[in-house]
């Protein structure tokens, strides 16, 4: 979908933001570009839609020179979404997101029953509709923004560190919608960041750009994770980036065992009968992991239902081995507990068991 072929970007001051570039980016697929500020990646992003043009090489999208496009009508058919979303801020939610569509020309209730539309595909209320930017949260606005950006269904979306200016928590739930957008709409989408968790979080392909406008290495998020290129590579993915790869590994290859369990219903005397050390796995009626039971704990014969549980996590195949180690050491039985996809209880993994797998992939 995009290709630059021998890219160089150099300011009239004699900076080199990019050098030779010559990279594609798949159709349908997040390319994140990632790297330290004034390594090129955010210039590399502005060339796609000629915010910025290079000065030697070509830039093409589905085949075709960007520069044969007037600038103009090349945005329109490309979502842009940046930082704290640039938003009017004399404009209404609603014809924030028409923008773009108004400006081809479909039509006021056209553009706005799209933008209706979009509130929903983005996570957002009816009602926000009609408020302006300031009325909204940080995160409310980069959905938002994100919104504007599809609003003419462009093939193509640029992301430039648009969830860099809200805090953590908003950021993991921005990312998730993100996951779940692309996989309902499979726009091509470049990302940029300098966030090396949001990057493997993100990207199928990963091009990592060092000062200088120096592309180091470009490849899907395991592979980067598993060998860097070069010091400059390994040092930027961090110490734990060990620990980033064990986070793209799915559990679908590791083994489980049936586990015994016992309802909340149950009494404390059937939970006793039933155990044989001291934690056993108690399951909601419909059969979900509820929690760890401490049946050395248990007084008299009270329902299990009124005991104190310790807190467990069903984890299903395509959940992370990282997450079953975590569920290992936190868990007082060194067990990860399995569920289906329903978050039906179907066994539980040994601590043994998940740390060999692990082993196994170094």
């Amino acid at each position: 979908m995009i290709r630059f072929e021998s890219v160089t970007k150099r300011f009239a001051n004699g900076t080199t933001a990019v050098d030779d570039l010559s990279v594609e980016f798949l159709e349908g697929g997040i390319t994140v570009l990632v790297g330290s500020s004034g390594c090129g990646k955010t210039t590399t992003l502005r060339m796609i839609n000629r915010l910025v043009d290079p000065t030697s090489g070509t830039v093409s999208l589905g085949g075709r020179d960007v520069r044969e496009l007037p600038a103009a009508q090349l945005r329109r058919g490309i979502g842009y979404v940046i930082q704290q979303a640039g938003l009017f801020p004399h404009r209404t939610v609603l014809d924030n997101i028409a923008t773009v569509p108004t400006l081809l020309g479909w039509g006021r209730r056209k553009a706005r029953a799209r933008a209706a539309e979009l509130l929903e595909v983005v996570g957002l209320a009816a009602e926000s509709g009609k408020r302006y930017p300031h009325q909204l949260s940080g995160g409310q606005q980069q959905r938002v923004g994100v919104a504007r950006a599809l609003a003419a269904d462009p093939p193509v979306l640029l992301m430039d560190e648009p969830f860099g200016a809200v805090d953590p928590v908003v950021r993991t739930l921005l990312q998730d919608e993100l996951i779940r957008l692309q996989a309902e709409l499979h726009k091509t989408i470049v990302f940029v960041t300098h966030d090396i968790d949001e990057a493997v979080r993100l990207g199928d392909r990963i091009a990592v750009f060092r000062t200088g406008g120096h592309m180091v290495q470009f490849a899907p998020p395991a592979e980067l994770l598993a060998r860097p290129a070069d010091d400059f590579v390994a040092g930027f993915l961090g110490a734990e980036r060990g620990l980033k790869l064990l986070s793209l590994i799915s559990l679908q290859n590791v083994p489980y065992e049936p586990i015994a369990a016992v309802k909340t219903t149950d009494t404390a005397a059937q939970a006793r009968a039933e155990a044989t050390g001291r934690w056993l796995l108690a399951v909601s009626p419909d059969g979900k992991p509820a929690g760890w039971l401490d049946v050395d704990a248990l007084d008299g014969s009270d329902a299990i239902g009124q005991a104190a549980l310790t807190p467990v996590r069903g984890l299903t195949d395509s959940d992370s081995l990282l997450s079953a180690l975590n569920e290992t050491v936190s868990s007082p039985t060194g067990m990860a507990v399995r569920v289906d996809a329903a978050g039906v209880l179907v066994g539980a993994s040994r601590d043994d068991v998940v740390h060999a797998h692990q082993r196994s992939l170094a």
